[in-house]
């Protein structure tokens, strides 16, 4: 099982609401469409410990006491998981005219104290019109209909609105489709966004952008906004895809504060999904316990036997994987199966290099190859990371680490990609005239050859590295691109490196199949240390 959960718990956890609003859902709501339709609401711990996160509040210590910590909550979790139905009950806590979800003050044990919401307006985006009564307002309608609270509210398909004590409307949840217009969310006070996997046309991230904005205009209310997804397709720049990106980035330390809590739960990648036992088990591992218990666990795994299957669609909704195996140029699994813990790369080791990069707001790496035993080092490295304006990578840092580099090792050749360090590449190649040569990238067939070896040889474990964790993110990250060339022996397709995603840095990757393609021709060529030059010394 892999989980993405940021922030971290901390050691001392914050004040929350959260007990509060989920003691209002269990005793004021009921289940929304399904087998469980207008049962009393029965929240399972893994909901109850997210309400929890997603209610917390400054301590009473900070300059923000009492004030929201999160503006926004993503909760990703596979087909079947209820997730729309977790987004209603928090409408419904919005929306109650009892809901104790914003901060009125600290009680005698220096718990806070929840109250409602001054004249609530919810928008509920759906990513199409005919979906909005399907997802969660039409959950949100179920609720508040059959609840025990129903003659609290007026309910309708175009709007429920609460009633305040004289009968008159005071607050109201509404649903809107995928292009809502400038005036839907003016007075947000909540907002959610259903299946934003779906969301990933230039009206639906304008409808976004614009739902957003709206959200500072009511900061007495302390606007806040909620996403429930499944993992989407990798490059379709969804609404989910850029929230999962952010939610990345705070895991990776480039995020100072915060303000999103989210939470992803995946299949890990140990599972053969080639046999029904091993997807058997990589759909429980992405499933929560509560969900894996009503779950028919043998038929969901039945769906990659039907002929003609989606495999791609099934691992995205049934495994909650961003990243789908067939889109991957290497497989991440693999690769981690070929750690070798500890080792170092000796000094004097006959060694093969491979430089890729581009200068301004990207990456650069430089690999090592010790030539043999196939293990790999990312001997130096340079990263955009939070998405800083005007970044650019030093060449100078990449020349220090080259010398380096060449001090400590016999390095054979550095096959480097010269278009964003033509200057630099230069340079090296006039300072190390016999080691330094460049390798175009864009040569489709020759790189296709390369991307093919180095895939070879993480399938066949002829290569090792020491699991530096961004080398092997930028491995995961490298996606195929299909070219117009056949392999000349079997027919098939070639394909080369290519992005899965525009954010998604892969220049290490890169870096490596450069380097594994040097040790290749140093082992062709049968490239061996030179013998160091004895000069014999009289002795007086």
């Amino acid at each position: 099982m892999a989980v993405l959960l940021v922030p971290p718990a901390d050691p001392e956890p914050w004040p929350t609401l959260g007990p509060q609003v989920c003691d209002l859902i269990e005793a004021r709501c009921v289940f929304g469409p399904g087998s469980l339709k207008g049962q009393p609401a029965v929240l399972a711990d893994e909901v109850r410990a997210l309400i929890y996160r997603a209610y917390e509040l400054h301590p009473r210590s900070s300059p923000r006491a009492g004030r929201r910590r999160f503006s926004r909550f993503g909760y990703s979790a596979r087909k079947g998981s209820a997730k729309t139905e977790v987004l209603a009950w928090l409408a419904f806590a919005e929306l109650h005219a009892e809901g104790p979800v914003r901060f009125a003050g600290w009680d005698a044990a220096g718990q806070p104290v929840g109250r409602p919401v001054t004249d609530p307006y919810i928008p509920l985006l759906a990513y199409a019109r005919e979906q909005v009564e399907e997802l969660a307002f039409g959950a949100l309608f179920l609720m508040v209909t059959e609840g025990p609270d129903a003659d609290l509210f007026d309910a309708g398909l175009e709007r429920i609105q609460r009633l305040d004590a004289r009968g008159r409307a005071d607050g109201k949840a509404v649903p809107l489709s995928g292009s809502p217009n400038a005036r839907d969310g003016a007075r947000t006070t909540f907002q959610g966004f259903d299946e934003p996997h779906r969301l990933t046309l230039p009206s639906h991230r304008d409808a976004h952008e614009t739902m957003l904005a709206n959200i500072p205009k009511r900061p007495l209310e302390q606007p806040w906004s909620a996403y429930v997804t499944t993992a989407g397709q990798p490059g379709q720049h969804s609404i989910a895809e850029d929230l999962h990106g952010e939610a990345q980035a705070i895991a990776g330390g480039d995020v100072a504060r915060p303000r999103l809590f989210y939470f992803h739960r995946e299949a890990g990648l140990d599972n053969d999904l080639s046999t029904h036992e091993g997807r058997v088990a990589a759909v429980a591992e992405a499933s929560a316990p509560h969900v894996a218990a009503f779950s028919d666990l043998d038929e969901i795994a039945e769906q990659w036997e039907r002929p003609g299957a989606d495999l791609q669609y099934l691992e995205r909704v049934w495994l909650n994987r961003w990243t789908q195996a067939a889109a991957q140029a290497f497989s991440p699994g693999r690769f981690a199966d070929l750690i070798r813990p500890g080792y170092r790369i000796p000094p004097g080791s006959l060694v093969t290099a491979g430089f890729d990069g581009a200068r301004f707001r990207d990456a650069a790496g430089l690999v090592l190859t010790e030539v043999s035993t196939g293990h790999q080092q990312l001997w130096w490295r340079a990263e955009e990371r939070g998405q800083l304006e005007g970044y650019e990578v030093d060449p100078g840092e990449a020349t220090e680490a080259l010398a380096a580099a060449m001090e400590r090792f016999t390095v054979w050749r550095l096959y480097g990609d010269p278009p964003h360090f033509v200057e630099t590449m230069g340079e090296w190649a006039g300072r190390w005239p016999d080691q330094v040569e460049e390798w175009w990238t864009n040569r489709r067939r020759p790189m296709a050859e390369a991307v093919r070896a180095y895939r070879e040889a993480i399938e066949a474990a002829q290569l090792s590295h020491d699991g530096d964790a961004d080398f092997a993110r930028h491995v995961g990250n490298a996606g195929k691109r299909l070219t117009n060339l056949r392999d000349e022996d079997t027919g098939e397709w070639l394909w080369i490196l290519g992005k899965l995603h525009p954010d998604r840095k892969f220049d290490f990757a890169m870096a490596a199949v450069l380097s594994w393609r040097a040790r290749l021709d140093a082992l062709r060529q049968g490239a061996t240390v030179p013998d160091e030059t004895f000069v014999p010394v009289r002795i007086r």
